[in-house]
């Protein structure tokens, strides 16, 4: 289109601090009419802090943002500011009201009215006409809740869109959605690209990237390190630039750690025709000493409901459970524990991370409730542990008081992660331990699950990334429609033979 290059939105020197980090120093970004332009960096690159800046969530201390179509620099002091100029943000968790209907999410707050009432029939015909420009066809008087999370962020979006936003920013918003709903995401976001709409998109899929965007901007430790055009930017190259060195291949993980030696092979778990009605169908499944075991499958296979079951977050209601060799009465969560168990969730904001608590806090929590009320941990104890796994994990936290809701998502992660190793479980569950959070932090909590492994902990290890799990765990169990289907070897473990397992047919157990 004629107007591809015009410049949309800048943003000129901005620095933005906290108490003791450096959020922002000096950070330039600029976004182009009808571009899709991706916004890179390891957690605590300065990415969120940036859209919050942009969008009046929070002040900056010194820059300047332009904006097509004024004479002067912008400043926004709210989100609704920010909206109201034509910037608008859609982030992973949908902002918007489930019990009430598409239409009404659409028009909230600026409802039709008719002799001083909401002119429902104005109003669902404008929500048609809205939702059919962008390709999509619901029927707009249901509820929200009633739609997938796919289609709640494109009505999302669709809102946005009619609020007549020039800036779309798009935070994470593929993370929880399969390849099928992505995809036609992605042809949402071409069809607006196409109207002359500038997207911000926030992402840590390499390949998404690699797909929809056409430029680049990369950003490390709240510094710029450059923007760049996609076509001219090799994977490997952006990698580097995110970690500040060079990166190399993970497929070394394994080989450098799991080939030293055999485990000894003693039973840890051992699940009996275990299952919950409704959530995981009755399966039968082993994990030995120092194993590393991956659950596979599509979404919705029954993964995290297979997990969720062995530790009593939801409670099985047919066969036993064996923990090196005696039965187990696992009626809750805290019972678990007492076995030793750990389970760092998939929801990491709502089951996992408690937000107004400091690290320290956050991090004491499993082990102060697994010795009881009566063995009250001291300050000095709690202040060593703490300061003994933000070294070890390198958490990147001013200090050991910060609320944790300060911190960024891979941080948050690897608090969560300090607090069940505080516990020193002998079998973990990670569910999706690397979600949501940058390359560099992946590739650390990778290679300390292989540590961990080698040290002799029992671990299960859940991921949709099936190159990581290849190159995380020894053996894999197959899950497909909320059963166990079948196990694979770690001589099977390779892309094929996965998707192969995944998509039919029984893998041999």
């Amino acid at each position: 289109m004629e107007n591809v290059n015009k410049i949309l939105l800048t943003m000129r020197h901005i620095n933005k601090n906290f108490p003791g980090v450096v959020a922002l120093s000096e950070v330039d970004f600029t976004l182009r009419m009808g571009e899709i332009h991706a916004l890179m960096g390891e957690n605590g690159a300065g990415k969120s802090t940036l859209i919050k800046v942009l969008t009046g969530v929070e002040e900056f201390e010194t820059g300047e943002i332009k904006l097509d179509g004024y004479d002067h620099a912008i400043v926004n002091r709210s989100p609704q500011e920010a909206q109201g100029k034509g910037i608008s943000t859609v982030y992973q968790e949908v902002n918007l009201c489930p019990n009430l209907t598409v239409a009404e999410n659409l028009f909230i707050g600026r409802e039709p009215k008719k002799f001083g009432m909401i002119d429902w029939k104005t109003m669902n015909q404008k929500s048609n006409e809205i939702l059919k420009n962008l390709n999509i066809s619901i029927d707009v008087t249901v509820a929200l809740e009633n739609y997938s999370l796919a289609m709640q962020q494109m009505i999302a979006i669709a809102r946005a869109i009619d609020m007549s936003a020039k800036v779309l920013i798009l935070d994470e918003p593929t993370s929880s959605l399969d390849d099928g709903e992505v995809e036609k995401l992605f042809v949402l976001m071409k069809k607006l690209k196409s109207q002359g709409i500038g997207i911000i998109f926030v992402t840590h899929f390499l390949e998404q990237v690699y797909e929809v965007c056409d430029r680049i901007t990369v950003l490390r430790n709240g510094c710029l390190v450059g923007e760049y055009e996609v076509e001219k930017l090799p994977r490997v190259q952006l990698v580097a630039k995110m970690m500040g060195k060079d990166f190399d291949d993970l497929a070394s993980i394994k080989k450098d750690n799991l080939e030293a030696e055999k485990k000894s092979g003693t039973l840890v778990i051992d699940a009996k025709h275990l299952g919950a009605t409704g959530t995981i169908k009755p399966f039968d499944l082993q994990i030995h000493e120092g194993e590393v075991i991956g659950l596979t499958g599509l979404l919705g296979s029954g993964r995290s409901e297979l997990a969720r079951v062995i530790y009593a977050a939801d409670k099985a209601d047919s066969g036993e459970l064996f923990v090196r060799g005696k039965k187990a009465v696992i009626n809750a969560p805290i019972d678990a524990m007492k076995a030793g168990m750990g389970y760092l969730p998939e929801n990491r904001k709502e089951e996992g991370i408690i937000a107004d608590l400091s690290v320290r806090e956050n991090i004491m929590i499993a082990l102060q409730a697994k010795k009881g009320m009566f063995h009250r941990l001291s300050v000095k104890e709690q202040e060593e542990f703490t300061d003994k796994y933000i070294e070890l994990l390198q958490i990147k936290t001013a200090d050991r008081e910060v609320p944790i809701k300060q911190l960024s998502g891979g941080n948050q992660q690897k608090v969560i992660l300090a607090r069940w190793l505080l516990t020193n479980p002998e079998f973990l569950i990670l569910d999706e331990p690397t979600r949501g959070i940058d390359v560099g932090t992946k590739t650390e909590i990778q290679k300390l699950v292989v540590k961990l492994a080698k040290e002799g902990m029992s671990i299960m290890f859940i991921s949709s990334e099936i190159e990581e799990m290849i190159r995380t765990c020894n053996k894999m169990a197959v899950l497909r429609d909320g059963c166990k289907v079948g196990e694979l070897s770690e001589s099977e473990l390779n892309q094929d033979s996965i998707m192969r397992a995944i998509a039919g047919g029984e893998a041999d157990e």
